[in-house]
């Protein structure tokens, strides 16, 4: 077992989950693309049973539907030894929550942990979430359910758990949030893990706190760092065209024209990663009859590592986290600019020390492991949030984070989060942080 401080760590957590379908190329379903832009858009199977997953805290878990209120069982707990990934059955738990210890905040964490798709972010997230609960559990009670895909499913799990619960986190999948976002229901304290959609000119419930990791939040920080390195510069925004690649060129372009700066798209052809000569024999003569000063990659690690080679090093280049495989050296990217999470890029900071690493440690690593290890950190800092937020109710606070330093307000008019993600330059084929 891991020791922290004196006691031993148990994740409630299957951790072959987290490595699989990680091989998956980027648009592949299931595939967390730089990172989980793949969970946005999952379109909905038909509905299943709802499937409760083991609680790790009393009270029981959830019914399946609101007219559907069981008599409450016992629940069997299992715990991870992260240090071997052996799996010990628990005792079990009752349920029905009448024991609880006067004040006791609980929180519902509502994960499509069954999904085809989505199953293994879900398991990874709560991984996090559960590691960060262990660390900092007093008074509080977490259980884990098992929304399922369709919309209806979700709505009920959701509905199901405000009846029992003080914070409800989750959904996960961009098309589950924005089903709870258009509902009756929110009138729990809700921190959704990712963005609605089709709500930008709507404002959210009043209960509900987004924050979850945006890669076009990325791009809009990247061309605020190039701004600032570089005054009035012209850019030049190089996407693919996969549809997270052209999010983030929208993105960091839309950023760039609201400082007044020039900017103008390229956007090249790709097989398999690949990046066609013709197009960047095209994008190089481009450049000699209108040069650019510095160029944003909404590319993955590999296509950059072609620019690069076809470009050479002497144009600054920004891009994303997509530009952080973590699974090799990449000397060829040395003196690119991304922002990265401190969870990959900052194994000394004093809040990314305290936690576990369930997914290897330092040994070689699957592709698309990294993107498995950002939800990771997400979930813990979820948790974190919602401690605060369950305990305050209406708060104002910054918090040094693992996925970044993060900025909330809840409880006092609309809810508004912000995370600053940390300037990484890569450097002898590693990104390595940068003081701002």
């Amino acid at each position: 077992m891991l020791a922290l401080n004196g006691k031993k760590v148990l994740l409630v957590v299957s951790l072959s989950a987290l490595v699989s379908a990680c091989s998956a190329p980027c648009d592949a379903p299931g595939r967390l693309c730089a990172p989980i832009s793949s969970i946005t858009s999952v379109p909905p199977p038909a509905p299943a049973p709802l499937r409760p997953a083991a609680p790790v805290a009393p009270p029981p878990p959830l019914p399946k539907r609101l007219s559907e209120l069981p008599p409450p069982e016992p629940a069997q707990t299992f715990a991870v030894d992260l240090s071997s990934g052996s799996v010990e059955a628990g005792g079990t738990v009752e349920a029905g929550g009448a024991d609880l210890p006067a004040g006791q905040v609980r929180i519902a964490l509502l994960l499509p942990l069954h999904s085809e798709a989505l199953g293994p972010a879900a398991e990874a997230l709560k991984a996090g979430f559960l590691a960060g609960y262990e660390r900092d559990r007093d008074n509080f009670a977490v259980d884990v359910v098992d929304t399922g895909d369709a919309a209806q499913d979700v709505l009920a799990s959701y509905a199901a758990a405000g009846e029992r619960h003080d914070v409800i986190v989750g959904p996960l999948a961009r098309s589950a949030v924005t089903a709870v976002a258009g509902s009756a229901l929110v009138g729990k304290t809700t921190i959704a893990l990712n963005s609605p959609e089709g709500r930008a000119d709507q404002p959210l419930p009043p209960a509900m706190l987004v924050m979850g990791l945006s890669i076009e939040e990325e791009a809009r920080q990247a061309a605020l760092w190039a701004a600032a390195d570089h005054p009035h510069a012209s850019a030049l925004i190089v996407s693919g065209g996969t549809a997270w690649q052209r999010r983030i060129a929208g993105a960091y372009a839309a950023q760039w024209q609201r400082l007044g700066l020039p900017a103008r798209t390229a956007e090249l052809g790709a097989l398999n990663g690949e990046l066609g000569e013709g197009d960047l024999a095209a994008l190089k003569a481009s450049l000699t009859a209108q040069p650019a000063e510095l160029l944003f990659a909404a590319l993955g690690a590999a296509e950059a590592r072609q620019l690069r080679a076809a470009l050479g090093a002497g144009l600054p280049m920004y891009g994303t986290s997509a530009l952080n495989p973590g699974d090799g050296a990449l000397p060829e990217l040395d003196g690119v600019r991304l922002l990265d999470l401190p969870w990959q890029v900052q194994r000394d900071h004093p809040a990314v020390m305290v936690y576990p690493r369930p997914l290897g440690g330092e040994a070689p690593r699957k592709p698309g492991t990294a993107d498995l290890e950002r939800l990771y950190a997400l979930g813990i800092d979820a948790y974190r949030v919602a401690r605060r937020i369950g305990r305050q109710r209406s708060a104002r606070f910054d918090m040094d984070g693992v996925t970044g330093k993060l900025k909330v307000s809840f409880g006092e008019g609309p809810a508004s989060f912000e995370r600053i993600e940390q300037m990484t330059v890569y450097q002898n084929g590693v990104a390595l942080p940068v003081a701002p």
